[in-house]
């Protein structure tokens, strides 16, 4: 079983995915917003990272799937929602295909669509690939998630933090996970009600969204979150945890 967090005791149950580089924690700036009466979240990490460090893999966009599904039956939960950021918006897209009559909703927040990232350069490509070898690289990373908008001590504590709690060498396996993997065809035409957001000053822009997953998913949606770029979860953690729960809620 991978690690997990669990929060809440409501009845209506929810997975959370994380991003690239990242773990569950995360998301910690938005638990004070959370209704732990109404959902009960369980925050889950992937194969090598956080609570799940030391645990080996493929590191796949499927094998985390799989692996959510293996923590919702050992919660005994038959239905819940999925919430993913980035990386982890990829994933819940791909739970929505593999597991459709069991999720109520999902939302994909500044997601990675199901196509991957084909266009990406080699320059960045290779940096990416490199970034886990060093907090330099790392900090470089979050800096421009952040659009550049705020300080260096930011994009280092977070960076720090990814080093210390994920093993290395997923690092390049979650990039390629994400950038090289294509399940189009299995998203297309689900009808699980979806929400995506996205930051006005993210490099995943709405038309990106209107071009690749609104056309893939006929029940969904979109919506630009003001003031943040790709890291809601830190930037407007408050207004994240209240866009989610509402759309969650209007799908009980």
């Amino acid at each position: 079983m991978t690690g997990y967090e669990t929060y809440g005791n409501g009845p209506e149950k929810v997975v959370v995915f994380h991003g690239w580089g990242l773990d569950h924690s995360a998301f910690a700036p938005m638990y004070p917003a959370f209704d732990t009466q109404v959902f009960t979240f369980a925050f889950m990490d992937y194969r090598g990272c956080g609570l799940s460090k030391g645990q080996k893999g493929s590191c796949s966009i499927a094998e985390i799937s799989q692996d959510a599904i293996e923590l919702v039956d050992h919660l005994n939960w038959k239905s819940f929602h999925v919430i993913g950021h980035s990386m982890g918006g990829m994933v819940a897209q791909f739970v929505s295909a593999a597991a459709p009559s069991r999720l109520k909703s999902a939302v994909a927040v500044t997601p990675v669509p199901a196509c991957g990232a084909p266009q990406m350069d080699e320059a960045r490509r290779q940096f990416l690939l490199k970034a886990g070898n060093s907090t330099q690289g790392l900090t470089m990373f979050f800096m421009g998630g952040t659009a550049n908008r705020y300080n260096i001590a930011w994009a280092r504590s977070v960076a720090e933090k990814s080093v210390a709690s994920t093993d290395n060498e997923v690092f390049a396996k979650y990039t390629l996970a994400w950038a090289d993997t294509n399940f189009v065809q299995k998203v297309q035409g689900v009808q699980v009600p979806l929400k995506v957001l996205v930051g006005e000053h993210d490099t995943i822009t709405a038309d990106m969204i209107k071009q690749t997953i609104l056309k893939w998913f006929p029940n969904s949606e979109l919506e630009v979150l003001s003031n943040c770029a790709h890291y809601p979860m830190f930037e407007v953690p408050l207004n994240l945890a209240t866009v989610c729960q509402d759309f969650m809620a209007r799908h009980k």
